[in-house]
């Protein structure tokens, strides 16, 4: 499942992935706050948390991941991508280069600090 994470500073999403993630979780926590940002005019600073808790991708999950990329490139700002499964570390940063926006990997000790770097990300169209 995708949890949302309260207590973000302003201008910042974040979930955190529980288990196993599937499709159904993006449809209806993060894709309505993504789509809620976009909307308002704000650019979308994420924080997306993989820790200990969480256990595998659905390959439902994994195509609504990549339906993300469709949206606009202007909307994106920066996502903080915090894991310690170093495969999907190392996966994701070989394809950073295909996001439409900053991507930084952090620990997952470095909650704060990736919270904080999406933070300092673009706020508005």
């Amino acid at each position: 499942m995708i949890e949302t994470m309260h207590g973000l500073p302003d201008g910042v999403l974040g979930f955190r992935a529980v288990g196993a993630v599937d499709a159904a979780d993006y449809e209806s926590v993060l894709d309505p706050a993504i789509d809620a940002a976009v909307e308002a005019g704000n650019k979308v600073n994420l924080v997306f948390v993989l820790g200990e808790e969480f256990e595998r991708y659905s390959l439902g999950a994994l195509w609504k991941d990549a339906e993300l990329e469709g949206k606009p490139a202007h909307v994106w700002g920066r996502i903080a991508l915090v894991t310690d499964h170093s495969v999907i570390a190392e996966i994701i940063h070989g394809i950073s280069f295909l996001f439409p926006c900053e991507l930084r990997i952090f620990g997952v000790d470095a909650v704060d600090d990736a919270v904080a770097w999406a933070a300092e990300g673009p706020r508005e169209d």
